[in-house]
C-alpha cells in the first residue's frame, strides 16, 4: 500500500472527508440522490453520495420484487443525532417496500468496549429501539436481533472465515502485529450478520442494501469479497455483447461439476449442470441461449445490465439447489460524516461534539449557541467578506437534520456568504429548527414507547 493511500479505520475518531478521493480509490459509484424515488433530503443534497450495487435494490423495487435493509447499533452508549440518518435511509428503503433487519452488536459491545450483555441489552431497548419508533421505523417490517441470541451468525462468518487471512485484513483493515485480536474476530461476525438476512430462514435470497457512514466501507469490501468467493457461477459482460457464465470450480463443488479426484472430468455430469443453467435462465424468458460446455460457458447475447440481476438471482437459486451456499454479494450506500459541533468529528464519548436525542431543550440551545461558526470575527469583517456555511455547525446541522426546505435552506446559504446574515442568526435559525425537530421527536417517544417491544424478533424476545 502507497504511503498517501488511505486507510479507513470503523473504529477510529480520525477519518479523511476527502470524498472524491474515497470514491476513486476504493470503487465506489458516485450517487445522483436526486434522481432516487421519492428522494429524502439526505439524497437530495448529496450527503449521501456513493454506493456499490444499489442498482439491484432500485430494479427490486421497480418490479416489485423483494429486498431487505440491514443496519446495526453499537450498544454502548446515548443515541445521537448522526445515528439518526442511518435510520433515516433505512425508513426510506422501508417505504419503497424493503424488510429492515437491525443487528444489536452486543457481543462485540461487550468484546471491545466492556459493556455486559444484560447492560447492552438495556441500552438497546431503551436508548435505540425507542427512538427508532419515534423516528418512523415500521415495527411491522423490522426485526431487531442480538448477536449473542443468533448463533448462526457467529456460525456464517466462521464458515466464510476460511476463505480470508490476516494480509487480506491488513490490507482492507490496517491491521499489525498489535490489534486486538477482537477487532479481528468482529468483522467476521458482521459478515455473518450483513449475509445471514438472505438464509431461508431469516427471508430468503434478495438483494440486502447496507446503508453506513463511509468509514464503516471495510466491512462491506470484506462481506462483498467473501461472499463472491462462495458463488458457483460467475456471471459477466461478453466482449461480443450479453453477458456470459462460466463455472467457477472450488472444493466445495468439485464433485457436483463433474471433477473426479484423479483429474479426469464426468463429461456426463458437466453436461447436466450446463443444462441447468440454461433451464434457469430460460425460466426468464431468454431465448438465445448459446450453451458451450466444451469451452466452459454459457452466453446470452441479448442479455441487457439490468437484466443481471435476475440472472444472477437465477443462478445462486440454482447454486443452492445444487447444495452451495447461493449468498449474493451486498448493496450499500455511503453518508457523509456529520460535522460535530467542535467543527470536528461527532463522537457518543465527547458530549460536546454532538446533540443526544435525549438532550433536553436547553441544552440544545446551549450546544448550538456555542457551536464552531463559519462567521468571520466581527460584524463588520462579516458583512464585508461574508460567512461560510460549508464549515458552520449552525447550518450544516439545518442541512442534515432538521430543515426539510430546500429552497429556504439555499436562502439561508447565500445570505450568510453575501453577509447580509451573521452568525448568531443563523444559529437562532438553528435553534429555533432543533426545538421544533427535538419536541416532536420527545412527543413521538412518549407515543411509540408501546412499539419498543414489537421490534425484536423471535430469538430476541
Amino acid at each position: 500500500m502507497g504511503e498517501d493511500e488511505l486507510v479507513m479505520d470503523p473504529w477510529g475518531s480520525a477519518q479523511s472527508t476527502d470524498y472524491d478521493r474515497i470514491i476513486t480509490q476504493f470503487g465506489l459509484t458516485p450517487l445522483n440522490g436526486a434522481q432516487m424515488p421519492n428522494a429524502t433530503k439526505l439524497h437530495r443534497r448529496g450527503i449521501v453520495f456513493a454506493h456499490r450495487d444499489v442498482d439491484q435494490i432500485l430494479e427490486a423495487h421497480r418490479t416489485a420484487q423483494p429486498f431487505g435493509v440491514l443496519t446495526g447499533l453499537m450498544p454502548s452508549g446515548q443515541m445521537h443525532l448522526g445515528h439518526s440518518m442511518v435510520i433515516e435511509q433505512a425508513k426510506w428503503f422501508q417505504g419503497l417496500g424493503g424488510d429492515v433487519t437491525i443487528a444489536v452488536a452486543d457481543l462485540e459491545s461487550q468484546a471491545t468496549r466492556g459493556v455486559s450483555l444484560e447492560k447492552g441489552r438495556s441500552i438497546a431497548l431503551q436508548e435505540y429501539l425507542s427512538h427508532y419508533a419515534a423516528l418512523g421505523l415500521d415495527p411491522e417490517k423490522t426485526n431487531v436481533y442480538f448477536q449473542s441470541t443468533r448463533p448462526v451468525v457467529q456460525r456464517l462468518g466462521f464458515q466464510l472465515g476460511k476463505r480470508t487471512n490476516l494480509n487480506e485484513f491488513e490490507a482492507i483493515y490496517g491491521f499489525t502485529g498489535e490489534t486486538n485480536l477482537a477487532h479481528v474476530q468482529a468483522p467476521l461476525v458482521q459478515v455473518g450478520d450483513i449475509l445471514h438476512p438472505q438464509l431461508d430462514a431469516y427471508g430468503g435470497l434478495r438483494p440486502v442494501v447496507v446503508p453506513v457512514g463511509v468509514d464503516q466501507d471495510p466491512h462491506l469490501r470484506l462481506t462483498r469479497g467473501l461472499a463472491s468467493k462462495t458463488n458457483w457461477f460467475n456471471l459477466k459482460e461478453s466482449a461480443s455483447g450479453g453477458v456470459m457464465i462460466s463455472l467457477s470450480i472450488h472444493d466445495e463443488n468439485a464433485t457436483v461439476f463433474g471433477q473426479l479426484p484423479n483429474g479426469r472430468v464426468d463429461q456426463e455430469k458437466v453436461t447436466s449442470v450446463f443444462d441447468k443453467v440454461v433451464d434457469a435462465v430460460a425460466s426468464l424468458g431468454f431465448s438465445d441461449i448459446m450453451s458451450s460446455p466444451k469451452q466452459g460457458h454459457v452466453r446470452v447475447p441479448s442479455a441487457t445490465r439490468r437484466d443481471t440481476h435476475g440472472i444472477r438471482t437465477a443462478l445462486l437459486h440454482l447454486e443452492r439447489s445444487l447444495g452451495g451456499m447461493g449468498l449474493l454479494a451486498p448493496s450499500s450506500t455511503y453518508h457523509h460524516f456529520a460535522v460535530g459541533m467542535t467543527g470536528d468529528k461527532m463522537s457518543s464519548s465527547q458530549p460536546k461534539t454532538t446533540l443526544f436525542l435525549r438532550d433536553d431543550l436547553a441544552t440544545v440551545e446551549k450546544k448550538i449557541k456555542r457551536a464552531f461558526s463559519g462567521g468571520q470575527s466581527t460584524v463588520e469583517e462579516h458583512r464585508r467578506l461574508g460567512g461560510n456555511p460549508d464549515v458552520d455547525v449552525a447550518y450544516q446541522y439545518m442541512m442534515y437534520f432538521f430543515e426539510e426546505d430546500d429552497a429556504f435552506l439555499a436562502e439561508l446559504n447565500a445570505s450568510f456568504r453575501s453577509g447580509a446574515l451573521l452568525a448568531g442568526e443563523m444559529k437562532q435559525h438553528c435553534i429555533e429548527a432543533a426545538t421544533r425537530w427535538m419536541s416532536e421527536l420527545q412527543e413521538k417517544r412518549d407515543e411509540t414507547a408501546h412499539l419498543v417491544d414489537t421490534f425484536l424478533a423471535e430469538d430476541s424476545r
